[in-house]
């Protein structure tokens, strides 16, 4: 554990839940330091007073940084380093670092980190409830939940971390005790310049890591490191020996180690082939941390939990049509994992409900598991037509709001069907939140 020296000038910039969480952070460590957003009147302004006097605190403009004399700044994962300001400061030799740099000082406890594009919140929650049923005290946080920083306390045996890109950019000594990166698809290209610059972010969970999972079928996944650090891959095909994937037989579908048959799909809760992915990434964190995959602990957990809200969530079946929200699918990778996790291989069997803000999406790739498994698309929000754009010889109807949705695609779901809400898009053109979003979607389908 290294502590911070007292001769640097340290800035927070921006507040939200992760900055706010840097200001408790360094006020309890008694060191000084300003706080700069760019908004006027940010969320968690007046928090941030109890912890920082007034005079050291400055809103509606980053440019005051360059007044200040920082050495080193806290950015907080909403704020781009391409932001002027931050680029030249950078230049000058001015560290960009944020709360996960900063956790990594005083964490005393082995961390796990987590990232992709896709499912990081699910198997965040899974591992740590699968290693607290191994009898660890396992805190899950990070880009999900708590923030780091808030995570740190005493007798802790495992953190199990979310990572954002947008954290593993200001992230520089990671060295997680074990490192996994799940998927990469095309995410964030409002920010990021291509796939690649994406891709680079994330693998930067790998930099210095102890051991490593990653994604047999995502080779945007596969870890450059020293020779001798572990590696397990997964997979949702049939698994080389040390690696984990999936064999049928005529009972079935089993997750396997190898040849090694370790839990038929149906004694596991999470429900389709993306999610049974996920629970082949967490048996493989879990091996290489020395548990047994096969206690009645980690049986329970994989029996009993059944995912997250607004991540391809069940919210009822009426008249043999089921409603699934899946708010949290905010680019296209998330929707084909759906798509391919739920579609039916006898008939289009999927209703699916789309659109919001793109975030500068390429929509192509939809088209082909939109062929194989929808039947129509309802689509609505900002970025509405350039999907349909993408969508060439798909039965497509545009509509302006999510109830009228509901309706229309009620009038023409037959027993069977399943009608799929997956955005494949931000929810901020209509939406605080994809949170609410999906509550909004789920109050919808409980009043029919």
């Amino acid at each position: 554990m290294s502590l911070i020296g007292s001769d640097r000038v340290r800035a927070v910039v921006g507040l939200g839940a992760t900055g706010l969480s840097c200001v408790r952070f360094l006020a309890s460590k008694g060191i000084d330091f300003y706080v700069v957003d760019s908004r006027d009147n940010p969320p968690g302004l007046e928090e941030a007073k109890k912890f920082c006097p007034e005079d050291r605190i400055f809103t509606g403009d980053l440019s005051v940084l360059d007044t200040l004399g920082v050495t080193e700044l806290y950015v907080s994962p909403g704020i781009p380093l391409r932001t002027p300001v931050l680029l030249d400061l950078a230049s000058r030799g001015v560290a960009m670092r944020g709360d996960i740099d900063l956790f990594c000082d005083y964490a005393d406890a082995p961390f796990i980190a987590i990232t992709g594009s896709n499912a990081k919140s699910t198997v965040t929650t899974l591992v740590a409830l699968l290693l607290q049923s191994c009898g660890k005290d396992a805190k899950a946080g990070g880009n999900l939940g708590l923030p780091a920083l808030d995570l740190l306390s005493p007798n802790t045996d495992y953190y199990v971390l979310e990572l954002s890109s947008f954290q593993l950019e200001t992230t520089h000594a990671l060295q997680a005790d074990l490192a996994c990166l799940l998927n990469v698809s095309a995410d964030h290209m409002d920010r990021y310049e291509d796939l690649y610059e994406y891709q680079r972010a994330k693998q930067k969970v790998y930099r210095g890591c102890k051991a490593a999972v990653c994604n047999k079928q995502d080779i945007l996944t596969a870890p450059l490191l020293a020779e001798g650090v572990p590696v397990r891959a997964f997979t949702t095909k049939s698994p080389d020996l040390k690696e984990f994937g999936m064999l049928k037989d005529d009972d079935g579908a089993w997750l396997c180690r190898g040849v090694e048959r370790l839990y038929h799909t149906s004694q596991i809760a999470l429900k389709g082939t993306h999610n049974h992915a996920n629970v082949l990434a967490a048996l493989a964190m879990l091996e290489l941390l020395g548990e047994d995959l096969m206690s009645e602990g980690v049986a329970k957990v994989l029996k009993e939990f059944g995912g997250l809200p607004h991540r391809t969530e069940t919210v009822r079946t009426y008249n043999g049509v089921t409603f699934i929200n899946d708010s949290k699918g905010t680019n296209v990778g998330a929707t084909l994992a759906a798509l391919e996790g739920l579609g039916s291989s006898s008939r289009k069997n999927i209703l699916l409900i789309a659109g919001g803000e793109g975030k500068g999406a390429d929509f192509l790739p939809l088209r082909k598991s939109v062929t194989d498994f929808v039947r129509k698309v309802y689509l609505f929000g900002q970025d509405a037509g350039r999907i349909g754009e993408s969508l060439v010889g798909v039965d497509v109807a545009y509509y302006t709001a999510l109830d009228d949705i509901l309706e229309a695609a009620l009038d023409e779901s037959k027993e069977g069907d399943v009608v799929l809400f997956s955005p494949a898009c931000a929810s901020f053109d209509m939406y605080k939140s994809y949170e609410k979003r999906g509550e909004h979607f789920t109050q919808l389908v409980m009043a029919i």
